[in-house]
């Protein structure tokens, strides 16, 4: 069947978007038609871009792969997609692909800019890639040893998956903080130890906050023992941050790191670029324990109608999941 059409998702002004009907030009040698079978929204990032909360000093960095328009809209955003490719080369003719491409039912792109999915990885826990990605970077900034204690604060998609790699060291002592009690049953299914915030222990080697509040950062620097590392991965848009650099902040000689995805650690780039990353991401997800971290799952077509409501309650969402229902 030829496609002349796909339909996309658009953040037309802050907080508002709507489904578009657009041109599918049919791929030449090199690229690849991918139909998509299931994306995921960002509690994070997504939900500051539909809020048109990006500062205008970020909106060059914060662009995404296959982004189309400009910030604050109206604006074609996103990264997380899973499908199938439907026409391109022979070896990645009907293979289940991970893309960072925006919302859109169906799309064409460079053959490169896909990942085949590796054997025994479902594509609905495919979703998870991106926030993966992030979390790998995080731990390789934040550099966990045999032994540390580590906190880790914020039971969201990329806390979790944190603190569930830091847990696969030998000898560390990991716990998963948040100031919801809901959070202790994903802890339990990802196999590690969960605090409320009020009652996380303090004089931590590692801290890594991921909560995406300023109460936890702050939070952070108080659980951190003296010489510790705080790796901070949450990012505010364009809220200002207080944090209690007096006190004993010196005189504890804390660290205080921060941590994005958009860059890879610079003793890593001799030898790891972002496909290697994404390649390993994917790898990791096959264990099915990370189905915990999918919240629920919408149509694509309802995307308009959802994202409001997901933005707004970005702090009890985990990943979302999104699927699309496009004939083959």
């Amino acid at each position: 069947m030829i496609v002349e059409t796909a339909t996309a998702f658009w953040t037309l002004v802050p907080g508002h978007g709507v489904l578009r009907e657009e041109s599918l030009p049919a791929p030449d040698a090199e690229e690849v038609r991918v139909r998509s079978l299931f994306g995921a929204v960002s509690r994070g990032t997504e939900a500051l871009v539909f809020q048109g909360r990006v500062p205008e000093s970020e909106w060059q960095r914060m662009r995404a792969p296959f982004q189309v328009g400009d910030f604050p809209g109206p604006v074609k955003y996103g990264y997380v997609n899973v499908g199938v490719v439907e026409a391109g080369p022979a070896e990645l003719l009907g293979r289940e692909v991970f893309c960072l491409y925006p919302h859109q039912d169906r799309y064409v792109v460079p053959a490169a800019a896909v990942t085949p999915l590796p054997e025994g990885l479902p594509p609905a826990r495919a979703v998870l890639a991106a926030n993966m990605e992030t979390a790998i970077n995080g731990c390789w900034d934040a550099e966990p040893r045999l032994g540390d204690r580590i906190a880790v604060i914020g039971a969201g998609v990329v806390g979790a998956l944190v603190a569930w790699l830091c847990a696969a060291i030998p000898g560390t002592r990991v716990l998963l903080v948040d100031v919801s009690p809901g959070r202790a049953e994903l802890a339990r299914a990802l196999g590690v130890d969960f605090h409320l915030a009020d009652r996380a222990p303090a004089d931590n080697d590692l801290v890594i906050h991921a909560s995406g509040s300023p109460e936890g950062l702050r939070q952070a620097l108080s659980l951190a023992g003296d010489e510790a590392r705080v790796v901070e991965m949450s990012w505010y848009g364009d809220r200002d941050v207080s944090l209690p650099l007096g006190e004993a902040f010196h005189s504890r000689r804390l660290r205080l790191i921060g941590s994005q995805v958009g860059r890879l650690p610079v003793e890593r780039t001799p030898r790891w670029d972002h496909r290697r990353r994404l390649s390993l991401a994917l790898d990791l997800l096959r264990d099915p324990r990370l189905d915990a971290l999918i919240s629920g799952e919408s149509n694509f077509r309802e995307l308009p109608d959802l994202m409001p409501r997901l933005a707004a309650a970005a702090g009890e969402v985990l990943c979302h999941r999104l699927r699309y229902s496009t004939p083959d």
